[in-house]
């Protein structure tokens, strides 16, 4: 009882550090003892200690070791996680060794070889996990444009490929490079248009899937398993487009100055991405379980220096954190519709891991922990 006493002391001081009574209400329940509830009314979930490892992880207070304890089954959560992921700001996240190792990889093998790695540790299961939460028409793993809140996301993401098609202006014929292939969305709205999308991914499941997709409907298009930074086309394209893959190439001057080597003259480039206000800022479970490397959420003013100091021009910039939003809160509920067939075949711990990922997204979109941004560029000339 000593050391359950310790524990509730540990986060009480943790939850008056956030505000306290602004906070959601939540309680820790521990084997045989009553369970401890912080903040006022019925708690909105209740954070269940099965085990010693579970007890050491919450009396730490540090993030990483609160979420790898509930992927091991250490920590339950009955009812809603959601209010909890909002309360994240209780625990410590300064891990400087894991944080600085990120950067060392690239330094040893290059970037390209670095992303290769890691990349393919996200996109190279198996694409019916993804299909399960993604949207039903499309299979787009970016946000959507929504008219309104309640508007079904396979429509938001057709009106954000429509405004990716439109904004680069591509006609029937037109030569576009998409980077970072996904599940095929922008090659096969693109292709049934009668553009010929060159689509790149460095997925061997990602390249499978879209060659499939283009085979079976005969679309005018191609998918190479390259790099952004060595794919070099015979000739230059009509424009670009690359959703969700800015915060892969975090090096922004570089990553310009390719996009001008590809492009026509007076040729755009239409991008989205997730964002922070400080570059680099992501947590170490976002680093550890979602997307291993150096990559980064968008820093939209140190990506607009870049671009003034680069041949390209702004043309629109447009604010999609409600958007983002509104697309994170579809996959995180469709995620928890298939969460029997999820742990049925990958497993409790690949559920929790997205179950995180996904519903942390919702939380902080809301609370403008992270933003997100379209932008088109033109090339001068």
């Amino acid at each position: 009882m000593q050391s359950f006493d310790v524990l509730v002391r540990m986060v009480q001081r943790g939850y008056e550090r956030i505000g306290g009574s602004g906070a959601p209400s939540f309680a820790v329940q521990l084997p045989g003892a009553d369970p401890a509830v912080f903040g006022r009314g019925d708690p909105a979930a209740t954070v269940v200690v099965n085990d010693r490892r579970g007890a050491l992880a919450l009396a730490r207070m540090d993030a990483m070791a609160v979420c790898e304890a509930y992927l091991a089954g250490a920590l339950d959560v009955v009812g809603d996680i959601k209010p909890l992921l909002g309360l994240r700001d209780m625990f410590r996240d300064r891990h400087p060794l894991r944080s600085a190792l990120r950067f060392v990889r690239p330094l040893l093998v290059g970037q390209v070889a670095a992303d290769r790695a890691w990349i393919s540790e996200h996109y190279d299961r198996e694409p019916e996990f993804y299909l399960l939460f993604l949207d039903q028409r499309h299979r787009c793993y970016s946000q959507g444009v929504f008219a309104h809140a309640d508007e079904a996301l396979e429509d938001a993401i057709t009106r954000k490929l429509d405004f990716a098609l439109d904004s680069v202006g591509a006609r029937p014929g037109d030569r576009v490079l998409d980077v970072g292939g996904g599940w095929g969305a922008f090659t096969e709205h693109g292709g049934r248009r009668g553009v010929r999308v060159t689509s790149l991914t460095i997925s061997r499941e990602s390249e499978a899937f879209i060659g499939a997709l283009i085979r079976g409907d005969g679309l005018p298009c191609e998918v190479r398993r390259e790099h952004l930074w060595e794919h070099q086309p015979a000739e230059p394209y009509d424009a670009i487009v690359n959703l969700g893959v800015t915060e892969h190439l975090p090096d922004y001057g570089q990553t310009l100055r390719h996009y001008a080597r590809l492009l026509k003259p007076g040729g755009r480039v239409c991008l989205d991405a997730s964002a922070t206000r400080q570059k680099y800022d992501v947590s170490a479970f976002f680093e550890r379980y979602i997307f291993r490397g150096n990559g980064t959420p968008l820093c939209l003013h140190d990506y607009l220096r870049e671009v003034a100091r680069s041949p390209f021009e702004v043309e629109t910039v447009l604010n999609d954190r409600h958007n983002y939003g509104l697309t994170t809160l579809h996959w995180a509920r469709n995620l928890d519709r298939a969460r029997d067939e999820i742990e049925r075949r990958w497993g409790k711990a690949a559920y929790r891991v997205f179950q995180l990922y996904l519903w942390g997204c919702v939380d902080g979109f809301e609370r403008d922990e992270i933003q997100a941004y379209r932008w088109v560029l033109r090339l001068k000339g």
